[in-house]
């Protein structure tokens, strides 16, 4: 019940009681946590199409208001890299109102799953499309850092991936040897800066390092004020995009896709928090949060927000345990961009490369995505399909196709597992306990009148198995007087199920075959019963045990004489 309350941590702490004492490491790390964001934030909205400061604004903006409605006590929120592929997609598409539209509409889904108790259902997104789709928006991601990172001049960079991969090739003569060198010592830094102190995040001085080298010597490569020009130190006034009838129809697709991302890494860094602080989130309480803020961050012309996990865990490991330090991370980011903001324009694009490029490494997590090729074949393929498809085709269709492919090989699994036969001739099972070996043996073995079968189905009975129960039914060569049917491992049964149900009564009925019912559960003995089989059945007819139905059995037969 706790993970299902609708209730933000923030009030949770409040009541608890808060105090100097907890709120000095809150303090401390949300401070920390605020510097490391300054330029994913930036990295992260300028990879996506954005400007660099719609970047700041989603963290300041939704960043607020995820740790102030969270259903976690340490979830840092803001851009994140997942969103990277399918924002740049929207913006070169549909432009900025696409986006802010495809955002406000993936708010509001958010709220609905929140409040639909969606939160438990997410977490059942089969994991190798949740592997395939990350490390392919992980190689799109170093992929469109190719460019800044070399220096590389002339044209503009494709979209398409294979088409990204010949304009390096075509254009990599004009790589800038600074620029080469600024990326370089951007992604040393970041390896190498946590052996002398993880207090101050690497990125961050990389940005610092690099920044001072470039301006102090004046090299001659790209900076965030060359192609963008300078960046604002005040938020932007709140404002509703241009939203119209044909633009809500045509990001449908995309707010799914947004909503359930959103919700996957939200939830993801919610449950890996948990392991580290011992805590519990509130997983519809958390959907709610990140709905509301984005649909805050579209009217503060930001972009699509989520649950960070490497922040939240930044958080953690500085001492934060409130909700207080992510609200501070978010004052922070806001004193930043007021005092700061017009330095940034002075970044060099190659440093920002070497973020995202360490960003796109460890969000691969390759290790994991070789390991899954040890897994059964039909997670492999989902893996491969969604990773291909994230790639070359989008991210939208990747977790579409993928889902469904691993929902249609899973109902294959669950039918092999069903297994169905008749007893009385050639019923061919993989025996797993004693018990069930003895019974079969038992079974085989007792004298079973003529003109009685015994069907038994093994395992839940949906529509994968239906097929399979309708062909072994189909292969009697001579219609029983009597059809004893087993179901007392049958735990389940769906519409499908009902159906092939039906269509064995009503032959039965026709070729003058009464039908007994052996071991029915109380499950699927009520979803008879709602559906209106039972009718077909006589009360008399159900029988609790197998040595019931043949008991049963010689009765009619011996009412038939």
């Amino acid at each position: 019940m706790g993970r299902n309350k609708l209730k933000p941590k923030l009030i949770t702490v409040l009541k608890e009681g808060y105090s100097v004492k907890k709120f000095v490491p809150d303090l401390i790390a949300g401070v920390i946590v605020g510097i490391v964001a300054l330029p994913l934030a930036i990295a992260f909205a300028i990879a996506s199409g954005v400007k660099p400061e719609q970047g700041l604004y989603t963290a300041v903006a939704a960043g607020f208001i995820i740790s102030c409605l969270s259903g976690s006590r340490v979830q840092i929120g803001g851009p994140t890299g997942a969103f990277i592929v399918i924002v740049y997609g929207i913006i070169q598409k549909y432009g900025y109102d696409g986006l802010a539209t495809a955002t406000l509409m993936a708010g509001f889904l958010l709220i609905f799953m929140g409040f639909a108790r969606f939160g438990d259902i997410i977490k059942y997104i089969p994991y190798p499309v949740t592997v395939g789709f990350t490390a392919g928006i992980a190689l799109i991601i170093f992929a469109a850092q190719v460019r800044d990172f070399l220096g590389l001049t002339g044209g503009t960079v494709p979209a398409e991936f294979i088409e990204k991969i010949r304009y390096y090739g075509e254009h990599a003569h004009t790589f800038n040897a600074h620029a080469v060198f600024m990326g370089l010592l951007t992604l040393l830094v970041i390896i190498y800066w946590p052996r002398v102190t993880r207090r101050i995040p690497g990125s961050f001085i990389a940005i610092v390092l690099t920044t001072l080298i470039v301006h102090v010597f004046h090299l001659p490569i790209e900076t965030i004020g060359s192609r963008f020009g300078g960046v604002p130190n005040t938020l932007p006034m709140p404002h509703l995009p241009n939203i119209s009838l044909d633009l809500i129809a045509k990001m449908s697709s995309p707010a799914l896709t947004i909503a359930v991302l959103a919700g996957i890494e939200s939830l993801l860094s919610a449950v890996v928090a948990d392991g580290m602080t011992g805590n519990r989130h509130r997983s519809n309480m958390e959907l709610i949060a990140q709905g509301v803020a984005n649909i805050a961050s579209p009217v503060m012309g930001g972009i699509p927000a989520t649950g960070a996990i490497a922040r939240t865990a930044t958080n953690i490991k500085n001492g934060g345990r409130t909700p207080f330090a992510g609200i501070i991370h978010a004052v922070t980011l806001l004193l930043i961009l007021i005092f700061f903001g017009p330095w940034a324009s002075l970044i060099p694009m190659a440093a920002l490369a070497g973020i995202l490029i360490s960003v796109a490494y460890n969000m691969s997590e390759w290790h994991l995505f070789v390991r899954m090729f040890r897994s059964p074949k039909s997670d492999v393929i989902v893996l491969v399909t969604t990773f291909l498809l994230t790639v070359f085709v989008d991210l939208t269709a990747a977790i579409k196709f993928g889902v469904v492919l691993a929902a249609l090989l899973f109902m294959r699994r669950m039918s092999e597992a069903t297994q169905v036969g008749y007893i009385t001739d050639s019923l061919v099972e993989q025996e797993t306990d004693e018990e069930d070996v003895v019974d079969q043996s038992r079974i085989s073995q007792k004298d079973i009148p003529e003109g009685v079968e015994v069907f038994e189905i093994n395992g839940p009975f949906f529509f994968g198995a239906a097929d399979k129960f309708k062909d072994t039914i189909r292969g009697l060569e001579k219609k029983p007087e009597v059809l004893i049917l087993r179901m007392r491992h049958v735990p389940t049964i769906d519409a499908t199920g009902l159906s092939a149900l039906e269509n064995v009564f009503n032959f039965s009925r026709h070729d003058g075959t009464r039908v007994i019912l052996s071991g029915l559960q109380s499950g699927p003995f009520k979803k008879l019963k709602r559906a209106g089989l039972l009718k077909y059945v006589e009360d008399k007819n159900i029988q609790p045990t197998v040595d019931h139905a043949i008991g049963r059995a010689r009765q009619i037969l011996q009412e038939n004489k």
